[in-house]
């Protein structure tokens, strides 16, 4: 198991707030930004987690190979604020983020994966462009599906989804909501950023990211999905073997396709 919460020498960290909200800045040590800002968000199943997650997960990389700017947002978690305190929280951070960078992209991973896709579609309906979404294995239906249901995978399963859901949204764990809180919920997915996005076939957030991904597509917006076998929620972050570097990998080439063909598609207001 891989757990690691400090950075490691190819990055500097500042630590501050933005629109009150405690966030890390993550810039690379030995080069120059390259002028993309990712929001990335933290999981935790909308309960636990904190910021400095950031330095075991996939954006990390992206600072140290590609020069991107990370900002890692200390969001409110449900067992203190729940909906809208966590997506409101990261939108914050990227309205300010969105008046520093030439490129903006949003990504996280769990919880945080539903926090980005979430955040996607306020950018969307509140006009600000995001170049490039990145939700892994995302929590987003509250409504159990075929995979979340009776699932007793590893890390997380369906115990611990109820759980979260139920602090996250309260009264409301199980009805129809805003797809700010559950992004499952949309319906409307034209003019959301293309996304690239992982799973494994075993874990509960399977079937929901599959439909997320198809729900983009049918809307016109470029989206793929690729698939692991394993039941391990967030196995990338927790393993060091030959799947978790498989992952590891296409994720960095579909990362470097989006800076090739998105770069640019972002940060002004829509007109």
């Amino acid at each position: 198991m891989k757990i690691r919460l400090t950075p490691d020498k190819g990055i500097r960290v500042q630590k501050t707030k933005v629109n009150g909200v405690p966030v890390l800045i993550l810039r690379p040590a030995e080069r120059a930004p390259a002028g993309v800002g990712l929001l990335w968000i933290h999981g935790g199943g909308y309960i636990t987690g904190m910021k400095e997650m950031v330095y075991m997960s996939r954006a990390a990389d992206l600072v140290r190979n590609y020069g991107v700017t990370v900002y890692s947002p200390g969001y409110r978690l449900a067992w203190l604020k729940p909906y809208p305190a966590a997506v409101e929280d990261c939108y914050r951070v990227l309205e300010s983020a969105a008046g520093r960078e030439a490129t903006l992209m949003v990504g996280g991973e769990s919880a945080g994966g539903g926090l980005a896709a979430a955040v996607c579609m306020m950018a969307r309906d509140r006009g600000i462009r995001i170049a490039f979404q990145m939700p892994l294995y995302p929590m987003i239906s509250n409504i159990d599906t075929e995979s979340s249901r009776d699932n007793h995978g590893r890390v997380w399963n369906t115990r611990r989804n109820h759980i979260g859901w139920r602090l996250y949204l309260r009264k409301n764990a199980k009805k129809p909501v805003s797809p700010y809180a559950a992004p499952a919920w949309q319906t409307d997915y034209a003019n959301l950023p293309p996304c690239y996005t992982f799973v494994g076939d075993g874990e509960p957030f399977y079937a929901e990211t599959l439909q997320y991904v198809e729900n983009l597509k049918r809307a016109g917006v470029e989206a793929e999905a690729s698939v692991y076998h394993t039941d391990m929620h967030a196995f990338d972050m927790l393993r060091d073997d030959d799947l978790s570097r498989e992952a590891i990998g296409a994720f960095n080439r579909h990362f470097e396709y989006a800076l090739e063909h998105y770069a640019g598609r972002s940060t002004n207001k829509f007109t």
